[in-house]
């Protein structure tokens, strides 16, 4: 489930830094992992070190920092030392997913560009369905261009059986 801004409001269970459930009380808690300190049940302060995201992802920290020098990631910096939060947590997620759909980094980044501009969903949404429909496009000739492939290989393989079957009776 996500909340109005998109964040993942609910935590899992693969994640390193998924929120425990902590009682609720005037006294910060803290996870046994990270210096993040709670109130209650919030889990607004909670933050990952990039070791975290590579792990949780499968990724290298070296493909975060990558979507990082993109524009796709905007970690804290203390010193040398990377602080995701739950925004660049989501917003990986995100990368991941249209990667999935073969979307561009490029039009990730003009989607996020677009939520963070705050000018209302629907141009975001009205954008995302422009790429969704230039990459279905895209899919299905994809999908005509292997279909007449094939249509070819079983002509060739046919002509070659038949050709065969020729040069045996003749033997």
């Amino acid at each position: 489930m996500t909340d109005h801004a998109g964040q993942d409001t609910n935590p899992t269970p693969s994640s390193p830094r998924h929120a425990e459930q902590t009682p609720t009380s005037s006294r910060p808690v803290t996870s046994g992992r990270d210096e993040t300190v709670r109130w209650g049940n919030s889990t607004a302060g909670t933050t990952y070190s990039i070791t975290d995201l590579a792990q949780e992802f499968d990724l290298t920290p070296r493909a975060i920092r990558y979507y990082e020098d993109k524009g796709l990631l905007h970690p804290i910096r203390e010193g040398t030392k990377r602080i995701y939060r739950r925004r660049d947590r989501t917003r990986l997620k995100l990368i991941m997913r249209a990667k999935r759909l073969g979307i561009s980094l490029d039009d990730a980044r003009e989607l996020f560009e677009l939520y963070d501009q705050m000018q209302g969903e629907s141009r975001q949404l009205h954008k995302f369905l422009n790429i969704l429909a230039e990459r279905r496009a895209s899919l299905e000739q994809q999908r005509r261009d292997i279909e007449a492939t094939l249509q070819e290989i079983d002509t060739i393989e046919t002509e070659c059986y038949r050709r065969l079957e020729q040069d045996q009776r003749t033997d």
